[in-house]
């Protein structure tokens, strides 16, 4: 800004400015003023809503499908991005460090090809395969009649975040990996060392960073992540209603913006502690 000025170094950034105050920040203060009221999608409440302070955020304390829709996005989470990704991305990484070229370039087409797609056009393919009678599972394991989403809602939504999303987790590790010193992974071959043996000592040490990095950032998209509502809408019985499917829910079909917009600002507050979580245990490895 010394070669600028105050005035021009403004003006390059006020349209990003703009557009941050614009789609973040006056949305954001906009949730937490609707949280505190009784604002509803129709209705005498839509058209002059009432403050209602925390009666909002007391009823979702005391709300058992919120307490459900918490518990499954924590499983959800757990099983497909900290589990899931995570471990099988760093698979594909490890594994493809030396593989052939054309297999490297190959695998990492396909899974990215995965991962790029809409999420709505990989939902709609995975509900055909999940599905009773003509999916191509069943047709797999000869269970014709079995209806995957219905009898394990969970298990199917895990399967296809972890099929969908592993290839950020393989690209990063794929980069962490090349700062591991080659001549540390020769010594440990060369004095016997197993293959966890040569992951914990010499690789892992190397990519803790990059390990919590990921971690987070797949954590938190994945618990803001909608598309389990393409496969499932949060059902049957909200077996599979995780936070967002639940404040879709109670916005769109049930017309309580109100009550929605306290628990999106609930969702907020949970991102927040998690980066900040992560922000402390960086500044612990420093």
């Amino acid at each position: 800004m010394a070669g600028l000025g105050v005035g021009r170094a403004l003006g390059f950034v006020a349209p990003a400015l703009l557009l941050i105050g614009a789609f973040l920040v006056f949305p954001a203060i906009w949730t937490i003023y609707i949280g505190v009221t009784n604002y509803r999608l129709t209705g005498v409440e839509a058209v002059s809503p009432s403050v209602v302070g925390l009666a909002n955020y007391t009823r979702a304390l005391n709300d058992a499908l919120f307490h459900n829709a918490l518990w499954l996005t924590m499983l959800f989470v757990l099983g497909s991005a900290i589990l899931g990704q995570n471990i099988l991305g760093f698979a594909l990484a490890w594994i493809l460090r030396r593989a052939r070229p054309a297999v490297r370039r190959t695998v990492e087409a396909l899974t990215l090809l995965a991962w790029i797609l809409p999420s709505t056009v990989v939902a709609y393919l995975w509900v055909a395969f999940f599905d009773r009678d003509t999916g191509t599972l069943n047709s797999i394991l000869g269970t014709t009649g079995t209806a995957w989403l219905i009898d394990y809602p969970m298990v199917c939504l895990i399967v296809f975040n972890t099929w969908r999303g592993t290839a950020f987790s393989m690209m990063l590790y794929s980069s962490a990996l090349q700062a591991v010193p080659p001549s540390q992974l020769e010594s440990a071959r060369m004095v016997g060392a197993s293959g966890w043996q040569t992951l914990r000592d010499v690789v892992f040490p190397h990519i803790r960073g990059h390990v919590l990095t990921n971690t987070l950032l797949i954590s938190l998209w994945t618990a803001n992540d909608f598309s389990p509502f393409l496969l499932t809408k949060g059902g049957p019985n909200h077996e599979s209603e995780t936070v967002p499917v639940y404040i879709y829910n109670v916005a769109l079909q049930g017309g309580e913006l109100g009550y929605s917009s306290a628990i999106s600002f609930l969702l907020l507050l949970a991102n927040l502690l998690v980066s900040l979580v992560y922000l402390r245990l960086l500044r612990r490895r420093a």
